[in-house]
């Protein structure tokens, strides 16, 4: 098996853990009672429920950076010739978008121990330790979607000038890099971050069935 096609599976994995993640938060975390806004209330369930939630980080967080690693990759392999410039460049913003999201899910599953160990000491404090931690994996991988953005707007633009992708495929990820990047703006991040990752899900999907195909 080729990189071209190793690079395709990543993609469709990428989109899996996306929808992998908004199917068991939807589905399963937030019916059990997840709350992301009283932070005690959601130390508590994380401490009742560690195992589903160290599932839960690995897959959106530790399986999607190595599968982005590997995508980025392959499609700067594919787009290197005809337009390495914008290869390059956006392959880098990838590889520390990549390590964000991978930070955020070593600090996310820290967290997890830590608050599950303070809870049972003291919950208040738990709470407080929750909120200041959370902050940090917000900044690191979900709170803006600056690298993402660029990446997937830098290689849609440069990609226009070659064959590798289909001319709808780069305007999709052109409008999904926008996306990202208007996340830098507090009152627009709700929404574009929503259409963001719900993009991306489609566009990984896209991507990866079209690297296996060619």
């Amino acid at each position: 098996m080729n990189f071209q096609k190793i690079g395709g599976i990543a993609g469709l994995v990428a989109a899996g853990t996306y929808l992998f993640g908004i199917v068991l938060l939807l589905g399963v975390l937030e019916p059990a009672g997840y709350d992301g806004e009283d932070m005690v209330a959601q130390a508590k369930f994380l401490s009742e429920n560690q195992l589903i939630m160290y599932i839960w980080n690995l897959v959106i967080w530790i399986l999607n950076a190595i599968v982005l690693v590997i995508l980025a990759l392959a499609i700067h392999d594919r787009l290197k010739q005809d337009a390495p410039a914008f290869s390059q460049v956006a392959t880098s913003f990838a590889l520390i978008w990549a390590g964000l999201v991978l930070a955020s899910g070593m600090v996310s599953n820290i967290t997890l121990g830590t608050v599950s160990t303070l809870y049972a000491l003291d919950p208040v404090q738990a709470g407080a330790f929750l909120q200041s931690l959370t902050a940090v994996e917000s900044g690191l991988g979900g709170g803006n979607e600056l690298a993402g953005g660029l990446w997937v707007l830098l290689l849609s633009w440069g990609a226009l000038r070659t064959k590798a992708f289909s001319k709808p495929m780069n305007v999709f990820g052109m409008l999904i890099g926008l996306a990202g990047l208007s996340t830098l703006v507090p009152a627009f991040a709700p929404v574009t971050g929503m259409i963001f990752g719900l993009g991306f899900i489609a566009w990984f999907a896209w991507v990866g069935i079209h690297l296996l195909r060619n």
